[in-house]
């Protein structure tokens, strides 16, 4: 996913989200696992940014 035309990623600057991103490990069948890397390439995207916005939409839809 691109930060936008003329912004330029910084080290330990959070680029897309409020927050910075940290490595955490999830565990996933390889039919989910699958399914959410064919999604990411549908959406032009990483898993993991995938992942991210599936989680963000969730959040928003619940605090309503």
């Amino acid at each position: 996913m691109s930060t936008g035309k003329g912004r330029k990623r910084v080290k330990n600057q959070p680029a897309l989200h409020e927050e910075l991103k940290k490595q955490h490990g999830i565990f996933l069948t390889n039919t989910a696992w699958y399914f959410v890397c064919e999604q990411a390439v549908k959406e032009k995207t990483s898993a993991s940014e995938y992942i991210e916005a599936l989680i963000q939409q969730k959040k928003r839809e619940t605090k309503g």
